[in-house]
């Protein structure tokens, strides 16, 4: 399209064409269709000038901004409005949108009224704009939404930008922090003196270094005092030129996890339920003085504290009270002792305290001030007032002494020989003493025992009992023994009586019955049980066991699991420990009777009153106490004895036993009494319980 040819201007004006085709501004003359257009807008719109003539204006625009445009126009065709700049979007022939900046101003045109526009493409400059949006706002909601404080300055160091992490942490709002210096809005101090820290973010300003201190434990003191621990880095902001430009700071709240590691060192050293030293914590003080005692000659006392009755409290008014009476009794003793004497809480109701130095004599008096103060305690229970009273062990810690482990286990002997005489009392431990060499032993038996556990040291053996009637029911007890560290194999004769005095027998019995089942009932699903397989299993079990919290639980979901016949399990007590815990016993009785489990009565006729609890307890099969057994031949009495049992046993309709059978002497004298089994190694040895097709009892006897 000719300027001169097409608009009426004369030739004098040919420097605008030159002008116009060489440019790469859009020139445009429009009414309300085009009536100009240079290459550059032919270019902008897609379409030649030509075509663009047959066009309307509005049809070339976007949508939203037509209407805007078609009175922009009218009011220049009515000669309104001075020269504007305006930004739109207009269509390319090809479907792209473009982004353009025009200026309209009017003017004549073949005499009548016009609209000359000039545009620029601004299409690649709003994209890079928009996306420059974009990614601020991105930014902008990730810094709102991390958990970190993020604080910006300027290269001054006055602050420009709090995110609402910062906000929430130090105690200011974007507002009230912006244009003050960072070290008024981020304030730290050291943990340890309390001291104001330098300013880091100054710092880095001025050294223009990056500055991380992730192993400075600062605290953030925020505007309502709280202190808070945190970790913060630091580094510096710098322009497209490379000037520095500011520093940006972000920081995390640690204050949760420091209060879990405080937390977590403080249960390292003590007990949950007192808040005393925990045995850990006393073994590790004892070590420090017994190194004392060794180079110095300072004399200390160790005392081992044990609560007289407690289990009673438990039974009468729960473990809640217990603990409770724990509490209390911790805070009564800690009033008693001087600063440098250490209360820990060895397990369950047993304390040990660690009396440092002072006149010997001052110290005794002190360990009898705190029994008496227990003794003293009254604690409420519902309507009831519990009382208690403790005994106590005394060690004075010497040189002769080679570990902490003695040290305990002196302490722990004298305290249970205080509590045999009569409880409420103390022993003191002197070299020599007998009684408590004895309780040395059974403690050495114990550690021994426990470290058997921990490393998988106990084993099961098998013994057969025979019916002494033909097809009569075989029967196979099994036992427990122990591997010693040389491999040596240990009966437990020399480990059960320290276990129950000590009160871990339960720990061994619980392992008796998990393995022994799991072990019959892997064989008996393999089908590799062998000769044992047609056999009925009886497992001894503890008196002590029977009254332990959750025992039965346990016995009965083991017996569930193994897949083991219930009626094929028989479990052994002896007559002694079932009327010692006589109502634990009968409750454990019936719960298995009812499953299908039977009962042997150990060691029956030992007692002076064997037959009177007969009809308490649900038994299945007395096994006569080999003592009588043995002297059948020898000794009338023995022999009546037997003949009594016997006879009570068939008017109950129970199955008898004979143990310690060494002869066929002895088996034929039960057999003529008319007992029913017959046991000892006469019959068969314990042998490991190793099951197997070719396995069978009493083969290598």
């Amino acid at each position: 399209m000719s300027v001169t040819s097409d608009t009426g201007l004369g030739p004098q004006e040919s420097w605008f064409q030159a002008l116009a085709d060489t440019t790469s501004t859009a020139i445009l003359a429009v009414r309300r269709k085009f009536l100009y257009a240079n290459p550059a807008a032919e270019r902008l719109f897609g379409y030649t000038a030509e075509e663009l003539r047959e066009l309307d204006v509005l049809d070339l625009l976007h949508p939203d901004f037509r209407a805007q445009v078609a009175e922009r126009v009218e009011r220049r065709l009515q000669g309104e409005g001075d020269p504007a700049h305006h930004v739109i979007k207009v269509l390319n022939r090809d479907g792209s949108q473009h982004w353009v900046d025009y200026t309209a101003s009017n003017f004549h045109l073949g005499g009548q009224r016009a609209v000359l526009v000039t545009a620029h493409d601004i299409t690649a400059r709003r994209q890079a704009e928009e996306a420059l949006s974009r990614e601020k706002d991105r930014a902008q909601v990730t810094l709102s939404s991390i958990g970190d404080g993020v604080i910006r300055t300027d290269a001054e160091g006055h602050v420009d930008f709090l995110n609402p992490a910062a906000e929430a942490l130090t105690g200011w709002t974007a507002e009230e922090a912006h244009g003050r210096l960072v070290a008024d809005v981020y304030r730290v101090v050291s943990e340890v003196s309390g001291e104001v820290l330098p300013d880091v973010v100054l710092s880095c300003l001025a050294g223009e270094t990056v500055q991380d201190l992730p192993d400075r434990r600062l605290l953030v003191r925020r505007g309502d005092g709280r202190e808070l621990a945190v970790r913060d880095t630091v580094a510096p902001i710098r322009a497209a030129d490379g000037e520095l430009a500011g520093a940006v700071l972000v920081f995390k709240d640690l204050t949760q996890l420091r209060d879990l590691e405080r937390e977590m060192l403080h249960l390292a050293t003590h007990d949950r339920l007192t808040g005393l030293y925990n045995r850990s914590e006393l073994e590790r003080r004892l070590t420090v003085a017994l190194e004392e005692v060794r180079v110095t000659g300072i004399s200390h006392v160790l005392c081992h504290l044990d609560l007289d009755g407690f289990r009673m409290v438990n039974d009468l008014c729960g473990h809640d009270a217990g603990d409770r009476l724990l509490q209390e009794l911790a805070r009564v003793l800690e009033a008693k002792l001087r600063p440098q004497d250490t209360l820990a809480r060895l397990g369950g109701d047993e304390f040990g305290l660690l009396l440092q130095g002072g006149d010997p004599r001052q110290v005794r008096n002190l360990a009898q001030v705190l029994r008496q103060s227990v003794a003293e305690h009254r604690s409420i229970c519902g309507e009831q007032t519990v009382e208690t009273t403790a005994s106590m062990g005394l060690v004075p810690i010497t040189a002769s002494f080679g570990s902490v482990a003695d040290l305990l286990g002196a302490a722990s002997g004298a305290c249970q020989l205080a509590k045999e005489r009569g409880r409420n009392q103390s022993h003191e431990y002197r070299l020599g003493d007998a009684a408590l060499a004895q309780r040395h032993s059974e403690m050495v038996w114990v550690q021994r025992l426990h470290r058997a556990l921990d490393d998988g040291r106990l084993v099961l053996y098998c013994q057969p009992i025979e019916p002494l009637e033909p097809g009569g029911e075989r029967l196979a007890e099994i036992f427990v023994r122990m591997v010693g560290e040389d491999g040596e194999i240990i009966p437990p004769a020399c480990f059960i009586e320290a276990a129950e005095r000590y009160r871990i027998v339960s720990t061994v019995d619980r392992w008796v019955v998990r393995t022994a089942l799991e072990t019959l009932g892997g064989a008996l699903r393999s089908r590799a049980a062998g000769e044992l397989a047609s056999r009925t299993f009886t497992i001894n079990l503890s008196g002590q066991s029977l009254g332990e919290e959750t025992f039965l639980e346990d016995v009965v979901s083991q017996i569930r699991a193994s897949g083991v016949p219930p009626h094929r399990i028989c479990f052994e007590i002896t007559e002694t420990s079932a009327i010692a815990n006589l109502g634990h016993a009968m409750l454990f009785f019936s719960v298995l009777k009812d499953l299908g489990c039977r009962f042997i009565l150990d060691d029956f006729g030992s007692g002076l009153s064997s037959f009177s609890y007969l009809k308490n307890l649900p038994v299945d099969f007395l096994k006569i106490d080999g003592e009588f057994v043995l002297g059948l031949s020898r000794e009338p009495m023995h022999r009546a004895l037997v003949e009594s049992i016997q006879h009570v046993a068939n008017v109950l309709e129970l199955k008898t036993i004979g143990e310690c059978v060494e002869t066929q002497s002895h088996l034929d004298d039960l057999a003529a009494i008319g007992v029913h089994y017959a046991q000892g190694y006469y019959l068969g040895r314990p042998e490991p319980l190793v099951l197997g097709p070719e396995r069978s009892l009493g083969e290598a006897s």
